[in-house]
């Protein structure tokens, strides 16, 4: 049944009540490449900091057109995410959470902590860097320098990479995240994992743990209004929009 356009609005303006169904285990993707690195443990330093509050959008909500619509950016931020940052924000008051530091400190003992600082802790996180992780279309868009050279060694190529991470993206069941993220102190390597609902691999319930690189949100309220079920065309119309010079500072820190 196709909804009408009011009908849709409302949908989103109210939120998603997205299937919670996970499946066995935080990391199942149908990409091979993670059956034999699913139950990687070993992480790295993590050199960034997120606070507890929303960041200003860096762009316009009509930014990222025609790949993504303004009214789902701002539903997406201004309903979503920022329900997100109210609640982190209350359970971390009622939980005696230290605010002033940074909200990754929190992550290496989520599972101690309620479901409500957990959900909302990595659905703020989730969401800060997404917004950064992508940038207003570009052709032929792609990651270049020292990036793309590991990329191409790790996955075969870019197109491998992407295919990889479209299907971890793709075969999440339900709600969640698909990641590529970088694990290991000496030997950093970057692999692919998914997380169900707001988790991500810095959690200790993570079953594949590493320093977030880059995430794609494929909860449905991220792309609902424009691609309705077809997850897989948000997906594929997302490359276009990836921000791969701050994913390059990113992997660059991290590889510090």
């Amino acid at each position: 049944m196709k909804l009408s356009k009011q009908s849709r609005r409302d949908f989103l303006a109210k939120g998603t009540k997205a299937s919670l169904a996970v499946g066995i285990g935080s990391t199942i993707v149908g990409s091979s490449l993670l059956s034999s690195c699913s139950t990687a443990k070993a992480t790295v330093n993590n050199p960034f900091h997120t606070g507890f509050d929303q960041k200003p959008l860096p762009y316009d909500y009509k930014a990222l057109e025609p790949y993504i619509d303004a009214m789902t950016m701002e539903i997406h931020y201004t309903k979503h995410a920022a329900a997100y940052a109210k609640n982190l924000n209350d359970a971390a008051q009622a939980e005696g959470i230290d605010r002033s530091k940074p909200l990754e400190d929190i992550f290496g003992s989520i599972s101690k902590y309620s479901d409500k600082l957990r959900n909302n802790a990595g659905g703020h996180y989730n969401h800060e860097l997404f917004w950064q992780s992508m940038r207003a279309p570009r052709a032929d868009n792609r990651p270049t320098g020292n990036l793309l050279t590991t990329i191409e060694s790790k996955f075969g190529s870019f197109a491998n990479f992407k295919s990889q991470f479209s299907d971890a993206g793709k075969n999440r069941f339900g709600s969640g995240w698909a990641w590529l993220v970088l694990y290991g102190d000496k030997q950093k390597e970057l692999i692919l994992t998914s997380t169900p609902n707001q988790d991500n691999p810095l959690m200790d319930i993570a079953g594949t743990k590493g320093l977030p690189i880059l995430g794609l949100d494929v909860w449905e309220h991220a792309y609902y209004l424009k691609y309705q079920n077809k997850r897989a065309d948000y997906i594929e119309n997302w490359w276009n929009l990836v921000n791969w010079d701050f994913i390059q500072q990113r992997y660059d820190t991290a590889m510090k």
